[in-house]
């Protein structure tokens, strides 16, 4: 089983592969230990989840090698552009065979990074590393893969698209299983459904749940009947090729009240202002407080201690990050919006919510998912 099914060109490969080697150049850094899923599966094509520890090891010259479970190879040589994968049985110890590998491969000694901040990287396995290693200078590669992924080419945003075309198809479906009696779980089968019809890679739909306020969205999907002047609160998260657009929407069960309306339309506007500021060169927090300042001075909310956006693109099902905070906009960011950047960008009040998955282009924000931007109901 060989690159039968690679998500990107070899060459777009190889083009990672050397930006991380002009940033290992950079920090003087002889050899890359990359064990982040998200990191793995931009470099090498293939991640999988930390039943066993698994990583892939970038050499500042030669053909990177990729470590994983014996069982895991014939999928891994699947999805993965590298040639040279290594299997180890169950029952080894996987640093202990890494260890072995960068030996034989004349790799310790001098400087090995890893990324300090990865949630494989335990301070257990960091330890039995560095002292197999004695030899061997180790450093921090820091958030450099995160950052190499924030400005997407022309296949992730294509895969982007895609999985904004599946949220808004699925949105359709969820919406018209909202009613009342019937349940939470009815709106999350109903967009499940969807995502595996129309070309999901799994049917994980993301937060369904009911209540008010804002700070309701990520609650539990629950089986209790929805009773008339519920709010049904909607964020799909498809993914194609494991890069997720999201989209959020709100579902009054009944008639929505005038104040609920006048809610829902200020804050559609709201926010569509603050996607056409979203220019090439603007700063992320001026961004922000077109959206934050104008919601708090109109009384909808009396604070705002959430961000208005964050980054989207790769995010594996094994990942321990549900969301990629990259880079977010908040009232304290200077970093600067830049073309082909995508984010997740949110607002909510009163137990409503908008959310667009955005793509930055020259001329402003370009919003991927196209769900008409209005609050729904089961009598609308």
């Amino acid at each position: 089983m060989t690159n039968v099914d690679l998500s990107f060109s070899v060459e777009e490969y190889r083009s990672r592969l050397a930006s991380i080697r002009r940033q290992m150049e950079k920090q003087n850094v002889d050899v890359l230990v990359v064990d982040d899923v998200e990191a793995m599966t931009w470099l090498s094509g293939y991640g999988v989840s930390e039943t066993l520890w698994r990583c892939c090891c970038i050499p500042k010259e030669g053909e990177p090698f990729l470590l994983v479970r014996e069982l895991d190879v014939a999928p891994a040589r699947e999805k993965s552009w590298f040639r040279d994968i290594l299997g180890f049985v169950d029952w080894e110890e996987p640093v202990d065979v890494l260890v072995q590998e960068i030996g034989k491969r004349g790799l310790a000694g001098g400087r090995l990074a890893v990324d300090f901040e990865s949630h494989s990287m335990t301070l257990a396995r960091f330890d039995k590393l560095r002292k197999a290693l004695p030899d061997t200078d180790f450093v921090d590669f820091g958030k450099t893969t995160w950052e190499l992924r924030l400005v997407k080419s022309t296949t992730e945003v294509s895969y982007l698209q895609r999985a904004a075309e599946i949220a808004d198809k699925a949105m359709a479906r969820a919406v018209k299983a909202v009613r009342l009696g019937g349940t939470e779980r009815d709106v999350s089968a109903a967009a499940a459904a969807a995502y595996l019809e129309f070309g999901a890679d799994d049917a994980y739909v993301g937060p369904i749940t009911s209540g008010t306020g804002w700070d309701f969205l990520h609650g539990h999907l629950h089986s209790h009947p929805l009773e008339r002047g519920a709010v049904v609160h909607i964020e799909l998260i498809p993914r194609v090729r494991w890069h997720t657009a999201r989209l959020m929407r709100s579902v009054v069960v009944g008639e929505p009240t005038d104040e609920q309306k006048r809610v829902a339309s200020t804050l559609a506007e709201l926010q569509e202002r603050q996607i056409a500021a979203m220019l090439p060169g603007a700063k992320a927090r001026d961004v922000d407080a077109i959206l934050r300042d104008a919601v708090v001075a109109q009384g909808l909310r009396e604070s705002f201690n959430n961000i208005t956006g964050y980054t989207l693109g790769l995010c594996p099902p094994s990942t321990q990050r549900a969301s990629d905070f990259t880079r977010t906009f908040n009232p304290t960011a200077e970093w600067l919006v830049q073309p082909n950047m995508v984010f997740h960008m949110y607002v909510s009040a009163h137990g409503l919510a908008f959310s667009e998955s955005v793509l930055v282009t020259e001329s402003g924000g370009q919003r991927l998912t196209q769900t008409p931007r209005m609050l729904y109901s089961t009598e609308g």
